[in-house]
């Protein structure tokens, strides 16, 4: 068996995806025939207009996706396809989806919003098919866009107390960094995790290391999205470590936005050197033309890492996710017998 037959087959947790950037061309392709406008329909004229300039032209792309999620039916339909071919054709037993409700509720955009209460009710139908017909355990992150900034994180944590979905485990924030500053969401941040929420921003993607010292200070992030940069700064490094923060690594996700200039000057395994618990994941897979198996090949090329070393990779993901403990159990049970451990 090869090493990329290994992965394929390997049970898999994803921590670090997001609702709107997992659809792939059929489903954007099916949400553009119902919404026709500014994204096209055919699939060539859809890699072409997937192709990223830079981190910029990327948000903005992705923005344009998430315009076409304008119904509740829109929202069940996306998240239950993506958790079809993340169960089907990557063999994911769990995952963390991180879903930004403000884009969809859009508060003052009455025609193009829904209210919260149907949003929420579309993702909860998801969830419990997609556990029942393809068993595949997903969890919600609530993500605030960092771009619309305070009255987004308002809704959103206003979203995550008065109308919190029974999936829902951690609080985030995405979006682009430059010009966002991490410190003004730290009471959103504080009173989330004040009922329970975990605390998962992004940090350090697009930014120096100084922007997860903010996460990690002020927001109280227990992983870090992406955390490139922190490789710039060995203290950060050593503080990752000792206080096991983990680092959500998304490798062609980096090279795509250009938070990297090449695989092979990637960070990764300098977080490993350093003793930082890392997770491999895909970001917005078919955004950038890949998935969690093509992401643990890249890291086992990185780390120069045999079938043991990707089965740890995938335990990590695991010790690190927010699963019950029955769930998490169960996945490590079934990493173990696929490894022959």
């Amino acid at each position: 068996m090869s090493l990329a037959e290994f992965v394929a087959g390997l049970p898999k947790a994803e921590l670090h995806v997001h609702q709107v950037g997992s659809a792939s061309p059929r489903i954007v392709s099916e949400l553009a025939e119902r919404h026709p406008g500014v994204v096209p329909s055919d699939p060539d004229a859809l890699k072409e207009f997937f192709a990223f300039r830079d981190f910029a032209h990327f948000i903005e792309v992705y923005l344009a996706v998430v315009s076409l999620v304008r119904t509740p039916e829109d929202v069940r339909l996306l998240t239950y396809e993506v958790a079809r071919e993340m169960a089907q054709r990557q063999h994911i037993r769990y995952a963390e989806l991180t879903c930004t409700p403000y884009t969809s509720v859009r508060p003052g955009d009455p025609d193009r919003g829904m209210p919260i209460e149907a949003y929420t009710e579309a993702i909860e139908d998801a969830r419990v098919a997609a556990e029942r017909d393809l068993g595949l355990v997903l969890r919600w992150v609530y993500d605030i866009p960092g771009e619309a900034g305070l009255p987004a994180a308002d809704a959103t944590l206003a979203y995550a107390l008065d109308h919190r979905p029974e999936g829902l485990v951690g609080f985030g924030l995405g979006g682009p960094e430059v010009g966002v500053p991490r410190p003004q969401f730290q009471p959103h941040f504080e009173a989330a995790r004040a009922v329970g929420l975990r605390s998962v921003p992004h940090a350090g993607e697009t930014t120096g290391p100084e922007t997860v010292w903010d996460a990690v200070r002020f927001l109280g992030a227990e992983r870090i999205g992406h955390g490139t940069s922190a490789a710039q700064d060995p203290a950060l490094l050593t503080y990752l470590a000792e206080n096991g923060i983990v680092l959500e690594v998304c490798p062609s996700s980096n090279l795509a936005t250009g938070a990297v200039t090449s695989l092979e000057e990637h960070p990764l395994r300098a977080f490993v050197a350093a003793g930082v618990v890392v997770t491999i994941n895909s970001d917005d897979p078919p955004m950038f033309g890949t998935t969690l198996n093509r992401e643990y090949e890249i890291a086992a090329s990185i780390l120069d890492l045999d079938e043991a070393g990707v089965a740890n990779l995938a335990r990590a993901a695991v010790h690190a996710s927010f699963a019950p403990d029955a769930v998490a159990g169960r996945v490590l049970a079934q990493i173990d017998t696929y490894a022959g451990t």
